[in-house]
């Protein structure tokens, strides 16, 4: 086993992880020797080429299936140089405040996070989309939004030159997105600090961590690790965990810590949604542009659910409806002429959702879906069904119906349809993106596992910095928020880094 000596190392390269590279690697200039170890490979910009499912071979862990324990949700995460921020729409929403209240975390304040979210958000370049970039698909949620007096409103997003590919969620091929990859890390990297791909950290120690690098396997995408394969045992003054709302989780307690920090793993959130599908009268455009310029959020305090334009591929549009044969062939069929809304619900930090490990030490998610969530999905698609029809569809699909297909003349009976609706946990594909909690911020180690600012409690020299740290659900995309928090946590090791270091 090959022995590395570092000052720092983060663990994970997205939005957590990027931020905190770059906020300390002017700490490099000081002779800090900083490293960021990356589960996933670092891609050339020409292997961006938008195939759907080599590129979720690539990107997201798991190749994009990861499924709960039961099977009935599946979660997508990146795993790559970037992380999430690579597979992503770039939707970049400021934190809410009335959550960051309901938070109720000693020394974080709305205001604090707004200011360093608005700060991510202007490097980034975050901004409202023009006109010739919002297609028909968006534009037509608009439209039946406003037929019903909804109130629409457009999202921001962090890309820069966008020529609408809608290719987001699988690696933008032009460059325009502007996540860790294409800012943080670069950055980082500009002065010092170094990214080490194909590195999987195995478990962690009194201030050093066992890591295992992989060989690029024969014919797969991205560069080499730029360590050689094998395995590390890394020592560090400071370690920071960035590896996402599952993995972080999991690697602390691979590492033994679950019994010194009870609350570990638990209060995991999610956001569970699934595709409402609508056809059209004629072909639309719906697979260029941007596919995610706008959403609905005035239901969730009443209803408990989002909703969000979108667009998906051909497999996943297949698999993500439910039913099978003729009605869902005829769906399919009419791939040029669909129109989509991604209805996601708002779920609440219990405890039975959490994050656990197998006897392997590999992590496993169990979930169950609570009332709430389940009436927001079902509210969810019958409002959706009402915007579909409410802007011309002619027909939709409806998950949460006996009949999943919905016909125009049938619209005036959707509230009715509401009544018998029924959600079976795997019968309908619901998937999540917005994976939240586990390390949840607190008060001490009885009911949390870190303060305010990212330190594990009783460990300091350990920091958490990515969206396990959130005590409940955000209910909104968490991406810029994770930044604010993980800019806190880089804030917090620089003021200690003379004492640490």
């Amino acid at each position: 086993m090959k022995r590395l000596s570092y000052d720092i190392v983060i663990v994970g390269s997205g939005a957590g992880g990027g931020t905190v590279a770059q906020e300390l690697s002017p700490l490099c200039r000081q002779g800090a020797r900083i490293v960021v170890l990356e589960k996933g490979p670092r891609l050339r910009d020409d292997e961006f080429t938008g195939h759907e499912l080599e590129m979720a071979a690539a990107l997201y862990g798991a190749s994009g299936g990861f499924l709960t324990s039961d099977g009935t949700m599946t979660l997508a995460f990146g795993c790559a140089y970037g992380g999430s921020t690579v597979v992503y729409t770039g939707t970049s929403l400021p934190p809410p405040e009335r959550v960051i209240r309901t938070w109720n975390v000693s020394g974080l304040t709305h205001a604090d996070l707004e200011c360093r979210a608005r700060k991510f958000m202007a490097e980034n370049n975050v901004h409202l989309l023009e006109d010739s970039l919002i297609n028909e698909n968006n534009k037509l949620f608009v439209a039946g939004c406003r037929e019903l007096g909804y109130d629409a409103r457009q999202f921001p997003v962090n890309v820069k030159g966008c020529r609408g590919s809608s290719l987001c969620n699988l690696g933008c091929p032009n460059q325009a997105k502007q996540g860790t990859d294409r800012v943080q890390l670069p950055r980082a990297e500009r002065n010092g600090v170094e990214v080490v791909t194909r590195c999987q950290v195995l478990r962690i120690g009194e201030k050093t961590l066992t890591a295992r690098v992989g060989a690029k396997p024969a014919g797969a995408k991205g560069d080499p690790s730029p360590w050689e394969p094998g395995d590390y045992q890394v020592d560090a003054k400071i370690v920071v965990l960035c590896a996402g709302a599952v993995n972080t989780p999991a690697l602390m307690l691979r590492s033994g810590l679950g019994g010194r920090l009870p609350r570990l793993g638990f209060g995991f959130t999610t956001h569970p949604a699934f595709i409402m599908v609508a056809e059209r009268a004629r072909p639309i455009t719906n697979f260029v542009g941007h596919p995610k310029s706008y959403y609905v959020d005035q239901f969730v305090e009443s209803d408990h659910f989002v909703l969000e334009t979108c667009m998906y591929f051909p497999f996943i549009t297949a698999k993500s409806m439910a039913g099978f044969g003729e009605p869902h062939s005829a769906f399919m069929r009419a791939f040029p002429r669909l129109q989509m809304i991604l209805v996601l619900a708002c779920d609440k930090a219990d405890n039975y959702n959490r994050v656990a490990i197998d006897k392997g030490g590999q992590p496993v998610v169990h979930y169950r879906f609570q009332p709430a969530a389940i009436h927001g999905l079902i509210r969810g698609a019958i409002t959706s069904a009402k915007i579909f029809f409410a802007a011309g569809a002619v027909r939709v699909h409806m998950p949460v119906a006996r009949n999943t297909t919905v016909e125009a003349s049938d619209a005036a009976r959707l509230d009715d349809i509401a009544t018998k609706a029924e959600f079976k946990p795997g019968k309908l594909p619901v998937s999540a993106a917005h994976l939240q909690g586990g390390c949840a911020m607190g008060a001490g180690a009885s009911d949390s596992v870190t303060d305010s600012y990212g330190r594990v409690h009783g460990l300091p020299w350990l920091f958490v910095a990515d969206a396990s740290l959130f005590p409940d659900s955000l209910e909104i995309n968490p991406y810029v928020t994770i930044m604010a928090l993980a800019d806190r946590v880089a804030q917090r090791v620089r003021e200690e880094a003379p004492a640490l270091l």
